[in-house]
């Protein structure tokens, strides 16, 4: 589909006999619970599993990809991608090949009545939910889909979407059926193959400015309308991922409404989500890094994120890091590379977050060694998940902990609370990285 087509489909999605008529007296913002809407029904915490799948490297690299989201996120808290109002605007904000998605995880989540089924990315750095990026899977207007005024357009830094903003119900599993919920009828995008769009966890505010002509109004995530239509037991979502060494695996729970006490050992210990911007608008939290018994990273601000795959410290953090560990640069993954003696060698980092410290073990350092051709690496490599976060410290988001570091942490998001929580695991200690096979 050509870019320029965009401005059309837009115009014909108002034009769709099959879709339901926009309700003339909601008001443009999202942000309410429609008089039509049914009872909800007795508050729960609901399970909805999620997957990893890691594909093959194309001629960019995970640390390309990765690199690109954390510079798009503080632009983006800066404000630079408010009021994008064209898909070639948005295009020209893109920082990487849209080919160069490696991994993905994903969940399944059903959209409309009839319902139509969409794999659809976890996100905890953007906030939008919106299918239809698979051209083969577009987004069907059932009986259950009411238009809005607005067009929205959403940049990723590897990609963007522009569509149709409606508003829909959408089942995050058996016992939670959201309805009324704003969602994103992409008719264009880039960046997506292999998926359908993207579930947006994280704060509401990411979603303001991304919708036009509502430049000023903001769409409450299926967290937020979860919780005011009375669906969960606590404003709150959980977060299970365990380590991996399959390509591609169901090895992640989210938990709508509450904690699950058996994915996590001893005490939820909680932090409130830092004040320091741009790490502020996101899930941002403030840690010290010490490698081993040297401190590499002194309290700071960053942010807690989903959407990417490796662990990135800020430029001096990551140099301290390389030099400590004397790992040198792979050209063809990006990573950092030591040999067996390094391995053995090698030492925790431990991460001071509020009043806890979590270990960060050797073989949590290490890209799973059996997924090597993934990345286009030697099968026998040793690679490090640390990578340079793009900015000196002080930029105010000076480390993303990405799915590597989560898998080895249970880890809640309290909404409600503003407020993130840790806790070791069965897998916090675990050694499967080093194995090639």
């Amino acid at each position: 589909m050509k870019l320029t087509a965009a401005p059309v489909l837009l115009a014909l999605a108002w034009l769709r006999p099959s879709q339901a008529a926009p309700t003339p007296d909601l008001p443009l913002g999202l942000d309410m619970l429609a008089g039509s809407m049914s009872p909800p029904a007795q508050a729960s915490k609901v399970t909805l599993p999620f997957a990893r799948r890691v594909g093959y490297a194309s001629s960019n690299n995970i640390v390309q990809f990765d690199q690109a989201r954390a510079q798009f996120l503080r632009d983006r808290a800066q404000g630079k991608y408010v009021g994008v109002s064209s898909a070639t605007e948005a295009a020209s904000a893109v920082n990487v090949d849209a080919t160069s998605r490696i991994v993905s995880y994903t969940a399944n989540v059903q959209i409309g009545d009839p319902p139509t089924n969409y794999s659809l990315l976890i996100d905890t750095g953007s906030s939008n939910t919106w299918a239809g990026a698979n051209m083969s899977n577009p987004y069907v207007f059932s009986e259950t889909t009411v238009v809005t005024p607005n067009t929205v357009f959403v940049s990723y830094g590897s990609g963007f979407f522009g569509g149709v903003e409606v508003m829909d119900q959408i089942s995050l599993g058996p016992e939670l059926t959201i309805t009324m919920q704003g969602l994103g009828a992409a008719l264009v995008s880039s960046g997506f193959d292999g998926v359908d769009g993207i579930m947006g966890i994280g704060p509401q505010d990411l979603t303001c400015g991304t919708q036009l002509p509502g430049l000023n109004e903001c769409v409450p995530t299926v967290v937020d309308n979860a919780w005011k239509q009375g669906l969960l037991e606590a404003y709150e979502i959980g977060i299970s991922f365990t380590p991996s060494t399959t390509q591609a695996e169901m090895n992640g729970e989210l938990t709508f409404g509450g904690i699950d006490e058996r994915k996590y050992k001893g005490t939820l210990n909680y932090v409130n989500i830092t004040s320091t911007s741009p790490a502020s608008h996101y899930v941002g939290i403030e840690q010290t890094v010490t490698y081993g018994g040297t401190e590499i990273l002194s309290p700071t601000a960053g942010i807690i994120d989903t959407g990417t795959t490796l662990l990135l410290l800020a430029t001096n953090a990551f140099d301290a890091y390389q030099n400590m560990t004397g790992a040198t640069m792979d050209q063809t993954t990006g990573l950092l590379q030591i040999d067996e003696e390094q391995y053995e060698a090698l030492e925790s980092l431990y991460f001071s977050i509020g009043d806890t410290v979590y270990e960060f073990t050797p073989d949590a350092q290490l890209w799973p060694r059996s997924l090597n051709e993934y990345i286009g690496g030697d099968p026998d490599g040793i690679y490090l998940i640390v990578s340079d976060n793009g900015a000196v410290a002080g930029s105010g988001l000076d480390f993303i902990n990405g799915m590597g570091w989560l898998e080895r942490f249970y880890t809640v998001y309290d909404v409600g609370n503003s407020r993130v929580g840790f806790a070791t695991t069965s897998h916090t200690h675990s050694k499967s990285n080093f194995r090639t096979n």
